[in-house]
This record gives structure tokens, C-alpha cells and sequence, in this order.
């Protein structure tokens, strides 16, 4: 572990799911000066009031102009990107982050840390993933340092296959098939984490809470609700999806049949790491307290 040369850390999407997990945990670590980039125009946020009565400095900039988001961006070290559709409804990561990196360059920001946080994928995947692949060349041929964080799926967003009200799984893939599985905080610790580790200039990080089948999650879920459920098998979305047979998959199932094909990893990086994910038990405990009020 290196002590960080990066003082000033902007996070943009500091508000999201995600992205406000990530800007905590810069805020808790105590390492940094925290800035927290929002789209313009205002409009009132409970978690950009949180962040702000922490420390942090939130800040608004027009995505379309550049020399707003230039000034936005002044002084930052690095730039850590959690942007997601939200307003724009784009699932063009491309598109989305552009401004953002040019941007960075001509402010001068040493490091770009995109918005990835998700599986290893390749080129012809998913849309969305196309996307990604596309703007991380751009990142990595942009001349800043930058790092690539994986990190599996969500474990708060389990809710896609295990349907807590219902009592029902649904797979996209054989029961066997291991997931890479994370909860919002820890991703947050890694990023914070990952600024101060040598290893992650220029480099990919894949990191993961859990790993763990499709069956083995589901006996957590029976275990935390107190009862069996039921298990609904569907391993053919990409045939459906591809050649229009009824029911045609929407979008978000085909994407979630291609995390499950690679929502694993054969090697992470946790051991480079000062501390131990959370358990998923807990964040299951969580989500099935939820599902019941």
C-alpha cells in the first residue's frame, strides 16, 4: 500500500446508488478532499444533503458544456465516473462520459476511474457493453493514469433474480453457474482503497464480496425467509431475444442472461486489500427485512 498522491477526488454520480457509496467512503476514509459532481440543473437530493454534512462539496456543471464541466473539475486529482442513465435514459456509456474525459484532460486531472463496476465482458456481448468497451479504449489511450474496477453483480440488486415476495427464483442459466457478488459499501472501500494502491495505476481490478452458485445464493434466501421456493429455469433469452419468438425478452432480461454468463472471476484482487467484504448473508438479511414492510 502507497500513500495516495491524490488529494482532491471528484466523484461524478455521487448521488446514485452506487456513486454515493463511493463518496462516503472517501469521506470515511479521511484521506480525501471530496467533491461530488451533479448535473445542472439543481434539484434537491437527500443524499447530496448527506454528503455535503459530511464534507463534501457539491458541485452542479452542464454535461454539454465543456468549459462548465472544465471549471467543475479544477484542482481534481481524480475523477471517479458513476454515471448511469438517470435523466438521460441513455444506456450509452460512450456518450455519457465523453465530456466527462475531455473535461478531465483540459483540467488537468491525473487519473480517470470510469464507470464500469461490473463484469468482464467482451465486444459484442450487450449494447451496454459495447458501449463501455468503446470508451474504455478511449480512456486508456487518453495519456491520464485510470483504473478499471470489476466487481461482479450487485448484492442489492438480487431482487432481478430472487423475487423475496414470491418466494421465486428466476434463472437465466444451470443452478451451478458461480457468481461474483458485492454489496454497494465495499465497492465503495475498493475504489476509495484503490487510490492509494501502486498496483491499480494503469491496471484492472476485479474484486468480489462473494462467490457463490446460483443454487448456493438461493439456500441463503430460503434460509433468511423461512421457506422453500420455487425455481423458474429460462436459458433461452439470447435464442428468444435474437430471432423475435414470443415471449420476446426485453433488454434488461437479455443483459442479465449475458452477467450471468460471465459474472464470474477466475482471479480477484481482494488479498491486495486492507480489509474483508461484508458477508451476503447480510445484505440478504437486509433485503428480505425490506421486502416485508
Amino acid at each position: 500500500m502507497s500513500n495516495s498522491s491524490f488529494t482532491n477526488v471528484t466523484v461524478a454520480g455521487g448521488t446514485g446508488a452506487l456513486g454515493f457509496n463511493i463518496a462516503e467512503a472517501l469521506l470515511n476514509d479521511g484521506s480525501f478532499t471530496v467533491k461530488v459532481l451533479r448535473r445542472m440543473p439543481e434539484t434537491p437530493n437527500d443524499k447530496a444533503d448527506l454528503l455535503a454534512s459530511k464534507g463534501a462539496e457539491i458541485v452542479y456543471a452542464d454535461y454539454n458544456q465543456h468549459d462548465h464541466l472544465v471549471k467543475a473539475l479544477n484542482g481534481t486529482d481524480a475523477l471517479i465516473s458513476v454515471v448511469s442513465p438517470g435523466r438521460t435514459g441513455s444506456y450509452d456509456f460512450d456518450a455519457l462520459q465523453t465530456p466527462l474525459l475531455d473535461a478531465a484532460k483540459a483540467a488537468g486531472v491525473k487519473r480517470f476511474i470510469p464507470s464500469e463496476f461490473g463484469i468482464d465482458y467482451k465486444v459484442g456481448d450487450h449494447p451496454i457493453n459495447d458501449t463501455k468497451a468503446s470508451f474504455r479504449e478511449k480512456v486508456v489511450n487518453s495519456g491520464l493514469e485510470y483504473t478499471i474496477i470489476l466487481c461482479g453483480l450487485f448484492a442489492e440488486y438480487l431482487g432481478v433474480l430472487y423475487d423475496i415476495k414470491n418466494k421465486t427464483a428466476k434463472f437465466y442459466a444451470d443452478g451451478s453457474t458461480e457468481l461474483a457478488v458485492i454489496a454497494l459499501s465495499d465497492i465503495g472501500k475498493y475504489t476509495a482503497e484503490s487510490l492509494k494502491l501502486e498496483e491499480s495505476r494503469n491496471a484492472t481490478i476485479r474484486v468480489a464480496g462473494s462467490r457463490l452458485s446460483l443454487n448456493e445464493i438461493l439456500e441463503k434466501f430460503e434460509e433468511a425467509t423461512g421457506s422453500k421456493w420455487e425455481v423458474v429455469v429460462d436459458k433461452e433469452v439470447k435464442h428468444r431475444f435474437q430471432n423475435k419468438i414470443d415471449p420476446v425478452p426485453s433488454p434488461m432480461d437479455l443483459y442479465i442472461s449475458v452477467v450471468l454468463e460471465r459474472a464470474s472471476f477466475e482471479n480477484i484482487d481482494n488479498d491486495k486489500f486492507s480489509f474483508s467484504p461484508r458477508p451476503l448473508v447480510d445484505v440478504i438479511n437486509v433485503l428480505v427485512q425490506m421486502a416485508s414492510i
